[in-house]
């Protein structure tokens, strides 16, 4: 791997992506009966943004909304929570939204997009300027699911991506996977390997590794449901991350189950050769999946950004991330503070 994560100067974290509306009808159908229908603000890297701005780090993000008066609400709402949302795009007619019934998980049938021409969609290459956007920044933060839209906005993830690198700003990246979104005629390895070449710090786990970058698992290693093989397959795809993309400094994974007794939850983190991995967390109950692994993403770059040596890391982003499965919301609301004294239980 290369070398060391530096941060250099201790800037503004940018973040960029689609800011949506999570509708979260209840399962049995009472929504209907009670005229219930639960939403929370959403979006993977608003999550990350909201966290770092709760645990103390400058933290900036820019997204596209309608000009009208809800946008503006939702603005002011999140200046509150400290983020610095003057780069905000007003265009277009529509926000994102998406449905999830409660307590399900992203990856069945319980989600459903509405987010065809929303404003941050109809976004395209030479709209936002990045180099007024990247002074005082020193981290850039974006996921696969901003590509996974449409062409014009991989392009803008580029743009963004090649104004960052000039800067020699520190770039990362979670490879979230969502089959539901690339749509367009792409498949995501003929996008992403081309966006992951910026990154600095690679965030997923081995099957969206497989998925994005083509880095194939280990047949059958479902079937195992062994931790110490689910860390080899890690320790593996990370090694073959680094080498083929050299800028990367850091790869992490995570791991989450659903296990007859509950959730298992663990993770790792490769960085200057170095394989380091999280303790393993279990409930037999849980609130919320979603957002969990924009907790983990946070707890990364807060460790990253204050200089924090790689296993006190992985531990912060894992308890923090795992403390999160129990918060109705799509972000957390655990101080610092809570999240180590989960560390020291």
């Amino acid at each position: 791997m290369g070398n060391s994560l530096q941060t250099g100067s201790k800037g503004t974290v940018l973040t960029f992506g689609e800011l949506l509306l999570r509708i979260s009808p209840d399962e049995g159908g009472e929504w209907l009966k009670e005229n219930l229908f639960p939403f929370y603000i959403a979006g993977a890297e608003l999550n990350v943004a909201t966290a770092l701005a709760l645990w103390g780090v400058p933290s900036k993000y820019i997204t596209a909304l309608p000009d009208n008066g809800m946008s503006k609400q939702i603005v002011e709402f999140l200046e509150r929570k400290g983020i610095d949302m003057s780069s905000v795009m007003y265009q277009g007619s529509r926000l994102g939204l998406y449905f999830l019934t409660k307590g399900r998980d992203l990856k069945n049938d319980a989600l459903i997009y509405d987010r065809a021409h929303s404003s941050f969609s109809e976004l395209k290459p030479g709209i936002i300027d990045w180099d007024k956007q990247f002074e005082g920044v020193s981290w850039f933060h974006f996921s696969a699911i901003c590509p996974a839209l449409n062409q014009n906005i991989a392009d803008v993830c580029e743009e963004a991506l090649e104004a960052a690198s000039q800067r020699n700003i520190t770039i990362s990246i979670d490879l979230n996977y969502r089959s539901k979104l690339w749509q367009y005629g792409k498949a995501p390895q003929q996008v992403m390997p081309g966006l992951v070449k910026y990154c600095d710090v690679i965030m997923g786990n081995v099957w969206a590794v497989d998925q994005m970058l083509g880095i194939p698992v280990t047949p059958d290693i479902h079937e195992s449901g062994q931790r110490s093989i689910y860390l080899k397959e890690a320790l593996k795809t990370s090694e073959e991350i680094s080498r083929q993309y050299p800028k990367c400094k850091a790869v992490a994974n995570t791991f989450r189950f659903d296990a007859k007794t509950g959730i298992d939850y663990y993770t790792a983190l490769f960085t200057d050769d170095q394989f380091y991995t999280s303790n393993e967390y279990g409930a037999s109950q849980i609130i919320n999946k979603v957002g969990s692994g924009d907790c983990f993403m946070a707890g990364l770059i807060y460790g990253f950004y204050n200089g924090s040596d790689p296993e006190q890391t992985l531990e912060f982003a894992t308890a923090a991330a795992f403390e999160k499965l129990f918060i109705e919301s799509d972000t957390t609301n655990n101080t610092v503070n809570e999240i180590l004294l989960k560390i020291n239980s």
